[in-house]
């Protein structure tokens, strides 16, 4: 890394001055050096930049080109543009105060006329990046593998109909697994950008979920070859880009990994925007990835409502990120995932300041929702009140059913004798919301 970096010359390191400060490049909420629970915030929130929207993203949508221009994307030479563009990322990195980040393959690297074109620009970069990192003392959360923007994975990668295009995914997977462990990943993550179909007309559904099973699979065993330890990942999202994603959501997921005896080796990494595309919640896909012990990690952002796109938004509210990290930490935390910042500017934010308005926004209203979630939890309302509200299965029948101790015939004599009709309860909805905007305000 350069000794002068001069890629933000006119930012500072961020630092953090407390909720009254008017500053825009300082954080208000996020203290990485503060002590909570023995840990530092930095440490309880693991937060990471995604490299493909801070340092690839240039403004596109599915309605015009590009509108942002980087000064350090200059000449004609592509792996040395890489390289600079690696530089002006950890500079970023280090002024934003972020522990992690993220890419996958292609983002860091140019993609060669061959496979082994790709790799040897890949592995230039990576050794450029295993420096930086070392430097800065910024880790790597997790790598992948862009399986979805060439065009021979039109069709799908692990799901594609023709055994050629599987081999080179899997060649591809390969490396990109061999370079994330050599950069000390501590995950990896599969998002199955265009394993889906478009039509039932000329698919065979089940073929390909075998498939896509069987290249996981080989995954595994790939990673037991290398000695690599980290957590494997499923990325959900619905639809886009294809009408139909197998990993639609997380119950899909789950559903599909305990298919095919995969259960064990995979948890999630959830996307906020993705669960709104899925007509969840982002707590509901936080809860139900958490009941099956595959909470895994989290894509920081936000969707818009009014469109049908994923908009990669940097999520600022406070309320969605709060019920998000009561979920969290009632289930126990992340484990070796984080918080990566899978979002993009907009299109009109065209400044090299917007890239740090958009983190800062971003890290701050998850540290305030993480201090206002432990509050919520430190408090016991919530939970005390869920409790009471199942309290007739800690006891008598209610134990029973639970313990599967007890059947229809018995239950039916207990309502036509002792227990007659049941008396409807209050789940007293509007009184718990407005418990929680106290909380918020």
């Amino acid at each position: 890394m350069k000794k002068n970096p001069a890629y933000f010359p006119r930012i500072p390191r961020i630092e953090y001055e407390g909720p009254g400060s008017a500053n825009p490049l300082a954080f208000r909420h996020y203290d990485p050096a503060q002590v909570v629970a023995g840990r530092p915030l930095a440490d309880h929130l693991r937060f990471s930049i995604a490299y493909w929207h801070s340092f690839r993203g240039v403004g596109s949508d599915p309605f015009g080109p590009g509108t942002i221009v980087r000064p350090w994307e200059r000449g004609k030479d592509a792996v040395a543009i890489a390289l600079a563009r690696l530089e002006a990322g950890f500079e970023f990195f280090q002024k934003i105060r972020a522990p992690f980040w993220c890419f996958h393959d292609r983002d860091i690297a140019p993609e060669g006329a061959t496979l082994a074109a790709s790799n040897r620009n890949l592995d230039r970069i990576v050794t450029h990046a295993k420096a930086l990192q070392k430097q800065t003392g910024v880790k790597l959360l997790w790598g992948t593998a862009n399986l979805f923007s060439n065009p021979r994975y039109m069709c799908g990668a692990a799901t594609n109909p023709d055994a050629h295009v599987f081999a080179y995914a899997a060649a591809q997977v390969k490396k990109a697994l061999e370079v994330t462990q050599e950069l000390g990943g501590e995950n990896y993550v599969f998002w199955g950008g265009r394993e889906g179909y478009e039509t039932l007309l000329n698919t065979d559904l089940k073929r390909e979920q075998a498939h896509l099973a069987a290249f996981l699979h080989m995954a595994l065993d790939h990673a037991k070859a290398i000695g690599f330890k980290g957590q494997f990942l499923i990325e959900p999202k619905p639809k886009e880009p294809t009408k139909h994603q197998y990993d639609f959501d997380v119950a899909s997921g789950v559903a599909f990994l305990r298919t095919h005896g995969l259960e064990r080796h995979f948890k999630f990494n959830l996307e906020t925007n993705h669960a709104t595309l899925a007509g969840h919640t982002f707590q509901h896909e936080i809860e139900t990835a958490a009941a099956h012990g595959m909470l895994g990690s989290i894509d920081a952002n936000s969707g818009d409502l009014l469109l049908g796109w994923d908009t990669d938004q940097f999520n600022t509210d406070v309320k969605e990120l709060t019920l998000a990290m009561t979920s969290i930490l009632r289930a126990g935390g992340l484990g070796s995932g984080g918080f990566n910042f899978d979002a993009k500017l907009r299109r009109p934010s065209v400044d090299l300041e917007d890239l740090f308005y958009a983190h800062i926004g971003g890290f701050d209203a998850y540290a305030l929702a993480f201090k206002v979630a432990r509050r919520i939890l430190a408090d016991g309302k919530f939970d005390a009140f869920v409790r009471e509200r199942y309290a007739s299965f800690d006891t008598g029948f209610g134990a029973d059913i639970e313990r599967r101790k007890i059947g229809f015939k018995q239950l039916e004599k207990l309502v036509l004798g002792s227990l007659g009709e049941p008396t409807p309860r209050s789940g007293r909805q509007e009184y718990l919301e407005n418990l929680l905007n106290t909380y918020l305000h």
